[in-house]
């Protein structure tokens, strides 16, 4: 299956197709320096994020990516972005990444469901047999909420990437597999109910 521009809904966000259009509203919430701590790229200005969203198109035009606007359903207005990325048909594998979202949004129902929503399109939809997910070694942060989804550990790429900084990252590497997806989703379905 290919990947093709999608709007994914919850109750609580909707994931839209990224465009440049959301570079506006998305630039406050991009600002919170907080986002960019442990990623490889830095956005510190409006140029910064329309090269951003720029690269994130560009990806999906080749088909490797395909990029969200993370979308507040009670308000409408964009609260962060993630993407599946590293697309690989011939091998039914995606990675979700690339995710930020409002400070005041995370560990929130909005931030669960949209992992809800990307893992069922992966699984469900595109029939994917893996999803991977990735992080700075030192986020421990993001390395929590990636093992409350449920995902596995499956190692650290040592000097993996080097980051806008020079800093050189080791990348810890997760999966969900496809007979483990039903596990994952009853158990994020139980944790939207708590929120």
């Amino acid at each position: 299956m290919t990947l093709s521009p999608t709007t994914l809904e919850g109750a609580h966000v909707r994931l839209v197709p990224l465009t440049m259009e959301h570079a506006p509203a998305l630039l406050p919430v991009a600002l919170h320096e907080e986002l960019w701590r442990w990623t490889v790229s830095q956005i510190r200005s409006a140029a910064d994020l329309d090269r951003y969203i720029a690269t994130a198109l560009r990806e999906q035009q080749v088909g490797t990516a395909l990029p969200f606007a993370t979308v507040n359903r009670e308000t409408g207005m964009p609260i962060g972005s993630t993407r599946f990325g590293n697309y690989d048909e011939e091998n039914r594998r995606v990675e979700i990444g690339w995710t930020w979202i409002a400070p005041e949004f995370q560990r929130t129902a909005m931030n669960t469901e949209a992992k809800l929503l990307m893992l069922r399109h992966a699984f469900e939809e595109m029939q994917c047999i893996r999803v991977e997910l990735k992080t700075d070694a030192l986020n421990e942060k993001s390395r929590s909420a990636i093992e409350r989804l449920g995902a596995v550990q499956e190692g650290i790429f040592r000097k993996h990437m080097v980051t806008s900084s020079g800093r050189l990252r080791d990348t810890v590497y997760y999966s969900i597999l496809a007979e483990e997806w039903p596990g994952v989703r009853l158990r994020l379905e139980a944790r939207l109910v708590r929120h």
